[in-house]
């Protein structure tokens, strides 16, 4: 691709600079609206955090935030461009549906896959809603142990509008299953590999599982650093380094999965229960989108990372993968873990 879409026009691949391919500005779940408990969502102090979040990121050297929100998840594409232009950090928004478990499922259960296609083809080329802010990718999601029915369609869908426009796929997994199974079916769809990223990848220690990912040719996304209540950083860092030492480091992404400026009504975290957000920060101390930068990287470091190597996770791959021109491969380096 020689243009992508970003929710404030146009950038070239090679502008994208640092890339963090995996975090949120807004997130609500299905019905947030309807919790009469839940504080009021106040629109101006959540654009102020998110402008202050990604102004932190700039200090950083972070010049694009991809927001994966899918359209049924709080996703508000003006709410994104108006912190993207007050941040002066590149934002990039999707389209696509949650899992079927925690998303929106009615409609879109209803709809036929020809529909469903149509609506993300559209979201993609012509803009959503009344916006002209168009998306930049497709989100695909599916929950565990299986790939449901519904969930199934709704990848389908999402595979035929990306190959038909030519943009990548991001993806949602639970506990790091079914994503060898998602990259079957888009690439049934026409989606190249390597225009797929399989996101939490890291949501269980498993590496012959994301060694099976990047062999298949799909990029493999540790995109949850600080969530520990789902897998300790340690190992986190610890996945990072066996994929480096046995050639991967061309197919790694980095980023969180943070919420930088704030939940629309009380959050419900991992499906089980409502909550708070300072609940969840007081379980998750470290959940922040700058947390790679300020102890993830001085910690590989002192495994034998290189700053290469971070730069390859944070530019060049997710540069390529929106791009789509090269696939990843392996550079069978096999360094020493010190």
């Amino acid at each position: 691709m020689d243009r992508l879409n970003t929710v404030t026009g146009s950038v070239r691949p090679e502008d994208l600079g640092i890339t963090l391919v995996h975090e949120h500005l807004l997130i609500g779940y299905p019905g947030w609206s309807m919790d009469a408990l839940a504080p009021p969502f106040r629109r101006a102090e959540a654009v102020s955090r998110g402008v202050d979040r990604l102004t932190e990121l700039r200090a950083h050297g972070v010049t694009t935030f991809v927001d994966p929100c899918p359209i049924d998840l709080g996703r508000d594409v003006e709410f994104m461009a108006e912190v993207s232009e007050k941040s002066g950090v590149h934002v990039i928004c999707a389209t696509g549906a949650y899992t079927e478990l925690e998303g929106l499922s009615y409609t879109f259960r209803a709809l036929p896959v020809e529909e469903i296609t149509a609506i993300y083809v559209k979201e993609l080329t012509e803009g959503i809603g009344s916006t002209g802010i168009r998306a930049g990718f497709v989100k695909v999601a599916t929950g565990a142990p299986a790939i449901s029915a519904y969930e199934r369609k709704l990848v389908v869908a999402g595979g035929r509008a990306a190959a038909a426009v030519g943009c990548p796929v991001l993806t949602h997994t639970e506990d790091a299953q079914c994503g060898l199974e998602q990259i079957a079916l888009l690439t049934e769809q026409g989606v190249m590999a390597h225009r797929i990223l399989v996101g939490h990848s890291d949501g269980r220690d498993d590496h012959d599982y994301r060694r099976a990912l990047a062999d298949r040719g799909a990029y493999v996304g540790f995109d949850r650093f600080g969530l520990d209540a789902i897998l300790d950083d340690d190992k986190r860092v610890d996945g990072v380094c066996r994929m480096i030492d046995d050639g991967y480091v061309t197919s790694v992404c980095l980023s969180h999965d943070s919420i930088c400026a704030g939940w629309l009504g009380r959050p419900v975290f991992r499906g089980r229960r409502v909550t708070t957000a300072e609940a969840i920060a007081a379980a998750n101390p470290n959940w922040t989108a700058t947390h790679l930068f300020t102890r993830i990287f001085p910690r590989m470091r002192e495994r034998g990372v290189t700053d290469a190597d971070i730069r390859t996770m944070l530019v060049s791959n997710p540069g390529r993968y929106f791009r789509g021109d090269v696939a990843p491969g392996r550079d069978n380096r096999h360094r020493m873990i010190a």
